[in-house]
């Protein structure tokens, strides 16, 4: 009797780095809103079997794991018409067979919680507003071209944002976080918020 296979569709879109390929499935790949990135297959070795066999293929250069999609970014060996399509069956075939994107293990530390918890008696009423803008206005946006942001401090009048995905090395990455972060911060909270970057560490 032949092993019950999970019925998954894959598709895949574009995003605004030449460098980047979104994969979205109509599976679950990571439970409460977690995003995994790894930029070899020694990090994702024992960690994430996806990642492992996406990093088989010489071109892959870094992987990035959301609930519903995972995002690959390649080298210039390689046009995205030639491979896109490898990619994707690739992807198919791993989620029907029912092997999991990740291993069991607990307290994984590329594991990070992208989804804002907001702790009032922690945080200070300033970062709690910018967390909830960043939530509501700029993270949809963002996902939607295969990338992640995430709030990482505020002092001074300076928001630090972590960027994940896509975004990374993304040609208009310096332009989306000026001209569309940086404008609806300073807007929308006009005495607290002079400037945001990127978080390098």
């Amino acid at each position: 009797m032949s092993e019950k296979k999970i019925p998954v569709n894959v598709y895949a879109e574009n995003t605004p780095n030449p460098s980047a390929m979104k994969f979205v499935c109509d599976y679950t790949l990571l439970e409460n809103d977690y995003s995994l990135e790894f930029d070899s297959m020694e990090e994702a070795m024992n960690v994430s079997p996806l990642a492992t066999e996406l990093f088989k293929f010489p071109f892959v250069r870094s992987v990035h794991i959301r609930p519903n999609f995972i995002t690959v970014i390649k080298n210039r060996t390689v046009v995205w018409d030639d491979i896109s399509l490898h990619l994707r069956e690739m992807i198919r075939e791993f989620i029907k067979m029912g092997i999991p994107a990740i291993s069991e293990v607990k307290d994984l530390p590329l594991v990070k919680k992208e989804k804002v918890e907001i702790a009032p008696e922690t945080t200070d009423e300033t970062s709690v507003k910018i967390m909830q803008i960043l939530e509501e206005y700029v993270r949809p946006a963002v996902e939607s071209d295969g990338g992640t942001i995430q709030f990482k401090s505020f002092k001074d009048g300076v928001v630090k944002v972590g960027l994940g995905g896509s975004c990374n090395g993304c040609p208009s990455t310096s332009s989306t976080l000026k001209g569309g972060v940086e404008r609806l911060l300073t807007q929308m909270l006009p005495n607290e918020v002079k400037e945001v970057i990127a978080d390098e560490s």
